[in-house]
């Protein structure tokens, strides 16, 4: 087999590791999760778990798959044992395709918003409702297949020609939307003023509850799963500095989470929305935003366009993720051209019957999206943590930790890290046995 690539700089993979973290999850969920959560107090638990929480697990995945310089299926087998490691990678992977079938159909409904705004008589105050757009049944299903094709396409021109790529350029040009965005929601009347009052910070809200979705958001948001984190993890250069990557990703990612925030939530309250409405939030307030803006019909294309391909570096991750980790296990028995063309069409027979049935995509995102990469987040910061051993996992993550707290660190992630995720897991899976 050839050598594995690596990642062309450390910008390159800074950039590509903050494409991987930004999504869907900071646009699309974490303002109606600020909304639905207190607010500011929600804002200041998650930035307290994205330092404490999302900055060591993110290490620990990309230390297995440095050090195993192979994808998660046989990175587990290597770690924890051939045949529990391969029973463990093959049902994370398994968990991350079937996330991919729904999360490519909600991104079909981005490119079909972007595509009303563009080529349908109506005023950008007229873009298609999020339940209007999801009921579609036919075309969300074209759409999301047009999805996994593209991702797919992209992960056969490989690391440099391929992933590299889409994230230099795409990671930047989605910044400078969402600071353009931010300007037009600020400059609305009253705007200012409103979120003033909304960012005071009220720690009576700050709940068990409140605790636990903040942690679930963190998770969410930077892509932990036990199976990405790995993959890419597996390009990384050897002296490439875990703890300023990690720092950096993070800090990309929830940027972006709150520069969403400072669109959506004056927009929100200025044209008198419920923040707290759940889902459909961002669909409800875009409309009205690009309303007012000059040339908002364009620039609703514009932005949507730039999301739509930012959330599609999620699934681009995914989909390598999935190729690469078959590949490695099967070798060159099956060529990864081969692997890419039975994935791509298993995923979208399973993506049909769920884009006639929108109602089990929540119902998938609790049991998968949530659930199974809680799963697999918490396995691969013990595979870290144990299945390396101290000197291994010491010699991965030190590098750009001050001396004297390099051994705590290691004990943060050893011990507390995995406590933390357990208890995220444990939030998730006891309300849904209630209920």
């Amino acid at each position: 087999m050839s050598a594995r690539p690596t990642f062309s700089s450390g910008l390159t993979a800074l950039l590509t590791m903050a494409g991987l973290a930004i999504g869907l999850g900071n646009v699309w969920r974490f303002p109606y999760m600020m909304g639905q959560n207190g607010g500011s107090a929600f804002l200041l638990v998650y930035l307290l778990f994205m330092l404490l929480l999302a900055v060591p697990a993110l290490m620990a995945e990309w230390s297995l798959g440095r050090e195993t310089r192979t994808g998660p299926i046989e990175t587990y087998r290597k770690v924890i044992g051939t045949r529990t490691g391969l029973a463990i990678g093959l049902i994370m992977v398994f968990s991350v395709f079937m996330a991919l079938t729904y999360y490519s159909l909600v991104i079909g409904h981005i490119v079909y918003t972007a595509w009303f705004a563009a080529a349908s008589g109506f005023d950008a105050g007229h873009l298609p409702a999020y339940h209007d757009g999801m009921s579609r049944h036919g075309l969300q299903f074209l759409l999301g297949a047009g999805v996994t094709v593209f991702s797919l396409w992209i992960v056969h021109r490989g690391l440099h020609r391929g992933i590299e790529v889409m994230n230099r350029w795409l990671v930047p040009l989605f910044g400078i939307a969402v600071i353009y965005l931010v300007f037009v929601a600020l400059s609305l009347d009253g705007a200012m003023d409103r979120l003033v009052a909304f960012l005071q910070p009220d720690f009576s809200q700050i709940t068990p509850n409140v605790i636990f979705a903040a942690m679930g958001q963190v998770c969410f948001s930077v892509g932990l799963s036990g199976v990405l984190g790995v993959m890419y993890g597996s390009y990384l250069q050897r002296n490439q500095r875990l703890a300023p990557t990690a720092v950096g990703t993070v800090a990309m990612d929830a940027g972006a989470a709150f520069l969403a925030s400072l669109f959506v939530v004056p927009a929100v309250l200025v044209f008198g929305l419920n923040i707290a409405s759940g889902p459909g939030l961002l669909f409800d307030t875009l409309p009205q935003l690009f309303a007012v803006m000059p040339g908002g019909r364009w620039l609703a294309t514009v932005f949507l366009s730039a999301w739509v391909m930012v959330a599609v570096l999620s699934v681009i991750a995914t989909y390598d993720a999935i190729v690469g980790g078959l590949h490695d296990l099967s070798g060159p028995r099956i060529g990864k051209t081969w692997w890419i063309a039975l994935i791509g069409g298993a995923n979208v027979a399973v993506m049909l019957p769920i884009a006639f049935n929108p109602q089990w995509i929540g119902t998938l995102d609790l049991v998968v999206g949530s659930g199974m990469f809680m799963f697999g987040a918490l396995i691969a910061v013990l595979a870290a943590g144990w299945g390396l051993g101290k000197v291994r996992l010491a010699a991965q993550v030190s590098d750009g930790i001050p001396a004297r707290l390099r051994g705590l660190f290691i004990i943060w992630l050893r011990y507390l890290v995995p406590l933390a995720l357990a208890a995220i897991l444990i939030g998730i899976i006891y309300p849904a046995f209630r209920a």
